[in-house]
This record gives C-alpha cells, sequence and structure tokens, in this order.
C-alpha cells in the first residue's frame, strides 16, 4: 500500500513538473493585428509554443479599450494596442509593460471623418464620436492642432468601437475619430470625408504586441515563441505567391473585408515584416523622441487617464533584440 501510495505521487508530481506554463494573448480587429488571427488558425502560434514547451492562448476581444483593461487588470499575459495607449491605460495604471513585436506604424489608417464637411477646420463646434482616451483621441487632437484649434472647439462622444459603424449611419452623428477597418467602412458611406489621417503624423502611431514585463522576465521562452510565430507569418503574408494570397485573404476575410479591401489597408500601413525593419525603428533615436511627444501631448491635452501612483512603474519598454 505504501508503495502504491508513493508511485501515485510521484506520478502526480512528475505531471505538474513537467506540464507546459499556459499564457494568454489577446488581440482585437485591425489590419496589422490580423495576423495574430491568421497564425492561431493555422496552428504557427501553437507550433512555436510547443518549440519551447508552453502554451499559448489567443483570444480575440470585440472591444479595443477592453482588451486593454484586461491586460492591464492581469486578465491576459500580452495584448495589441498602439504605444499612445500603452502609455495612458497600462503604464498609467501602474503596469510595466514591453513593446515586444513592433508591427507597423499606421501611415493613413487611423483618420477623422466628416459628413457633409469637406475641411477639417469645419469641425468646429461638432460633437466628434471616438473611443475616449484612445489612439483615436490622440489623433484628433493632434488633427485639431494642426488648425490651430483644442478640444475646447468641439465636443467628444464616447463610443466603442464595437458600434462606430453603426452610430455614423444615424443621421444626428456627423464626425467620428477611428481606425481600419471601421475607417473604410465610414469613408464609403455617402457625403463622407476623410480630413485628416495618420499619414500627416508618420511614425506616431505604432502597433505593437504588449506583453507584461514582470511575465516576460520570468518566462523568456514566452518571447521567444511569440516573436517566432510573428516573424514566420510575417514571411507568409508579405510573399505573392499562393501561401501569401491565402494568408492575407484569410486575415481580410477574418476582419469583415475581402483581399482588394485588406491590401488596401495595408497600403495605408507601414509594416515591418522582417525583424531587421522592426529593429532599424527600436533601436532609434527617433523613437525616443517620438515617445517623449506622445506622452507630453497626450498629458498636456487631457488624454491620460492619470499618474501611477508613487510605488507602482510608470513604463513602456522595446524589446531591441531577438534571439531565437
Amino acid at each position: 500500500m505504501k508503495r502504491l501510495s508513493l508511485l501515485l505521487f510521484v506520478l502526480l508530481f512528475s505531471s505538474n513538473t513537467f506540464a507546459a506554463d499556459k499564457f494568454k494573448i489577446c488581440w482585437s480587429i485591425y489590419v496589422g493585428w490580423m495576423p495574430w488571427a491568421y497564425g492561431a488558425e493555422t496552428g504557427i502560434v501553437k507550433k512555436w509554443a510547443d518549440k519551447y514547451d508552453i502554451e499559448i492562448d489567443v483570444v480575440q476581444i470585440n472591444d479595443y479599450v477592453e482588451s486593454i483593461n484586461q491586460y492591464t487588470t492581469g486578465g491576459f499575459d500580452a495584448c495589441t494596442m498602439t504605444n499612445m495607449d500603452a502609455l495612458t491605460i497600462p503604464a498609467a495604471g501602474g503596469v510595466d509593460s514591453t513593446a515586444l513585436v513592433v508591427g507597423d506604424f499606421s501611415n493613413g489608417n487611423d483618420g477623422v471623418v466628416l459628413k457633409g464637411k469637406t475641411k477639417l477646420k469645419e469641425i468646429k463646434g461638432q460633437t466628434v464620436n471616438l473611443v475616449e482616451l484612445s489612439v483615436s483621441h490622440y489623433l484628433l487632437a493632434r488633427a485639431l492642432d494642426t488648425v490651430g484649434m483644442s478640444e475646447a472647439d468641439i465636443k467628444v462622444m464616447n463610443t466603442s468601437d464595437a458600434d462606430m459603424v453603426a452610430v455614423y449611419g444615424t443621421k444626428d452623428v456627423t464626425a467620428v475619430s477611428t481606425w481600419n477597418p471601421l475607417l473604410s467602412e465610414i469613408t464609403s458611406m455617402p457625403k463622407s470625408t476623410k480630413v485628416f489621417d495618420s499619414s500627416q503624423i508618420p511614425g506616431e502611431i505604432i502597433d505593437l504586441l504588449v506583453v507584461n514585463t514582470k511575465t516576460l522576465k520570468a518566462n523568456p521562452k514566452l518571447g521567444k515563441a511569440l516573436v517566432g510565430a510573428w516573424y514566420e507569418i510575417m514571411g507568409l503574408m508579405a510573399a505573392d505567391d499562393k501561401s501569401g494570397i491565402a494568408a492575407r485573404t484569410y486575415m481580410a476575410q477574418a476582419s469583415g473585408t475581402d483581399l482588394a479591401g485588406y491590401d488596401a489597408q495595408l497600403a495605408s500601413t507601414k509594416m515591418f515584416y522582417t525583424p531587421e525593419q522592426a529593429l532599424e525603428l527600436t533601436n532609434s533615436k527617433a523613437l525616443l523622441n517620438t515617445m517623449k511627444s506622445v506622452a507630453e501631448f497626450s498629458f498636456d491635452h487631457g488624454l491620460l487617464a492619470g499618474p501611477p501612483s508613487n510605488n507602482q512603474p510608470h513604463c513602456l519598454r522595446f524589446a531591441r533584440f531577438y534571439n531565437l
């Protein structure tokens, strides 16, 4: 009986010892983040997780800000978000994060749209629907700044990205600030004009996969698996052969458009298809200046949700090398 008990103990102990560590990452629909949907569906993420003897659960969250909130409160180990949103939600909330994957910067994928008006200056006095305290709020503030205006000249209406297209379709809503694929849908509606977009502030809106720094330090295999999976997917989607077309077609359909629509969104995205391209930006002095500018601008315009407490970290780090 004692031998049986000992054997059971050893088996249970061994099972727990060699069980793969489990991690959760979340993403929301955006042209530069659709590769995570493809990687999860095709098994590429699992392949790289298996290589490092871990498990990675890839979860779609329909509401963008809610995905960041869930990451900030510890519901996920990693989350897709922009550099500005990483500062205004997780970092401001005291979460030390690392931008593991610098996927792209928006080069026209974020925009301000007016209904029945054709010039940005005509936004004065209007109510602008947007995801409050998000990158769309930042874009609006930057747009207003270019024409000598401020938020005092307009009103902001907080609107979930999940509701943005439907809300804009109502007669009372005349101005929005949003991102693709919502932006493409909205600009295709009658009497709609994009009066400002992110191509006018190149390199300021950077799309990332952000990982909890504490988790990443304790589990470097997670970082290696995620980076390995990402660049395998990048190699596929950048190709003009059948595999590349198939990959982009899947991403297009998963985001609610077709291949032509998705490729059009990619055309207004500066994708970093190789580690070298991403690291060129990450290691540049320009990034430091950009992040300083984004943080100061966000604070000056009231976009920061609030300063962290003195005993909490307030940091967004950038991974500066990859070693798979």
